[in-house]
């Protein structure tokens, strides 16, 4: 069984999809859906841990060798990143069952199970296999799943934000396949490994240099970097509950660890923060991200388009730990990849518990909600002082590197920004805190906590950014040996 777990990390949950649908009931296929979110969630710390103590593993798929087989790939980077999705994907899963009860209708549940689990292996694809087309694959069955978990969304406004994004990670998805198209034609081969050791002598090629640029278009608009992020706030917004948790703390981290890979591992990172000048553009973007991202969230009076702007600015800040390419600024954005996780996914299953209560996560509805459901307004406060960077908590952490990464690369101009949009942030957060705690409840407003089953994950994942925030040896440490290993030309 262990030799195989990388190729079971992603076959559990694609062969579970189909499975899913026979099941039919929705109540089975939560359960069916519960227990292979958490097997794969195993699967990944075992793959963690075995790569971390032994190195990295290759996986050839049919007894294939790579470069013709199909390989998958474990490394420190990409083990982390498995680890976070899939840690997220077991989180939200056992917080679902009430929440997807109360926004979809029951015909459409095991629907909804069925694309988490495929969303879940196209996300587990992407991230573990060594193969770029595959890359292009894997992304499109998580962005066709992704799809369908929005617009299942209970407001008829969910269709047009699914259409939405389905256009732009069209567009991204195409700009990325051209630039594997141009590399392929160029070096003859798609595994990755064979591609960083063929296209760094090719560098000064047009061809190889266009298909860089594709790229970065098509992984940028995945990711949603400003100002290619207009898919984002709706879809987020008007997608179920449970949906929007699970893909703000995955889909856009997703995409990033793919950027990190191809341009530090495939185009080595003297050509693309050298050459390309790609670090000094994602600093620029990064910067624009933080402070027009959080000017936007201020505004907004429903608080999940406020947290979708949010996580716009927060990718900003991944990525301009990337754009430094050093250990510590690297180590800063794997850190926020991690941390932004654990806070974006506490803080939408909050809204959650909300929307299961009041029917609305507008301030309006949330007038007074600090006495009708402490816990659950409990939970959204340490989650945003989080998000803030507030001492003690993960978000203090992660910023803390950023800044450091900053200073030691002599830009402190970048220093003032980051602390702009951190007090942006305290903006925004204040809103809803002001309102929850310092505004009177309308007469007959609903009164109650969300069911325990809702409850009980979103302050596993408060804890985890408490923890996290205190004892930082596991997460700064699988995060520095990335960084090491990513700028020591590893793959």
């Amino acid at each position: 069984m262990m030799p195989h777990l990388p190729a079971l990390q992603i076959v559990l949950p694609l062969l579970a999809a189909p499975v899913c649908v026979l099941l039919g009931h929705g109540r089975f296929a939560y359960g069916f859906t519960l227990v292979i979110s958490w097997l794969a969630f195993a699967i990944s710390v075992l793959l963690l841990n075995s790569v971390l103590e032994g190195g990295s593993i290759s996986y050839q798929l049919g007894g294939w060798a790579p470069p013709w087989g199909i390989e998958l790939r474990v490394d420190p980077v990409n083990a982390y990143v498995l680890m976070i999705v899939s840690a997220i994907g077991a989180m939200v899963m056992t917080y679902a069952r009430p929440s997807v009860d109360r926004e979809i209708r029951a015909e459409r549940e095991y629907l909804y199970y069925t694309a988490h689990l495929l969303c879940l292996a196209g996300l587990l694809g992407v991230t573990i296999t060594g193969d770029a087309f595959n890359i292009f694959v894997f992304f499109e069955i998580s962005s066709l799943a992704s799809y369908i978990l929005i617009s299942l969304g209970s407001n008829r406004r969910a269709l047009v934000a699914a259409f939405n994004y389905l256009v732009f990670g069209t567009i991204g998805a195409t700009f990325f396949l051209i630039g594997v198209g141009m590399l392929y034609q160029m070096t003859g081969t798609l595994n990755l490994a064979d591609l960083a050791e063929r296209v760094p002598p090719l560098t000064g090629n047009r061809t190889v240099q266009a298909g860089f640029i594709f790229m970065a278009i098509g992984l940028a608009l995945k990711a949603a970097l400003f100002p290619l992020h207009a898919w984002l706030p709706n879809a987020y917004a008007y997608a179920p509950s449970v949906a929007t948790a699970f893909l703000a703390a995955t889909a856009t981290k997703v995409a990033i660890y793919v950027l990190i890979r191809i341009y530090f591992t495939v185009f080595g990172a003297d050509f693309s923060f050298g050459v390309m000048s790609l670090g000094a553009l994602l600093q620029i973007l990064a910067v624009a991200a933080m402070i027009v991202a959080s000017l936007i969230a201020i505004f907004q009076n429903d608080i999940k388009r406020m947290l979708a702007y949010s996580s716009v600015a927060q990718v900003g800040y991944i990525l301009l730990g990337i754009g430094f390419a050093t250990v510590t600024g690297l180590t800063g954005g794997l850190l926020h990849l991690f941390n932004h996780a654990l806070m974006k996914a506490a803080l939408f299953m909050a809204l959650g518990c909300v929307f299961y209560r009041m029917g609305s996560v507008r301030l309006e509805a949330m007038a007074g909600i600090g006495s009708r459901m402490p816990w659950t307004t409990a939970s959204f406060v340490a989650g945003g002082l989080s998000l803030i960077g507030v001492p003690m908590t993960v978000g203090f952490v992660s910023k803390w590197y950023l800044l450091l990464a900053t200073v030691d690369s002599g830009s402190w101009w970048i220093v003032i920004f980051v602390l702009a949009s951190s007090l942006l942030a305290i903006i925004y957060i204040w809103r809803v805190v002001e309102v929850a705690y310092f505004s009177p409840s309308p007469e007959g407003a609903p009164k109650g906590e969300a069911p325990l089953t809702m409850l009980i994950p979103t302050w596993m994942l408060i804890v985890a950014n408490v923890y996290f925030g205190i004892d930082t040896r596991v997460s700064v440490g699988v995060a520095t040996r990335a960084a090491e290993f990513l700028l020591g030309g590893g793959l």
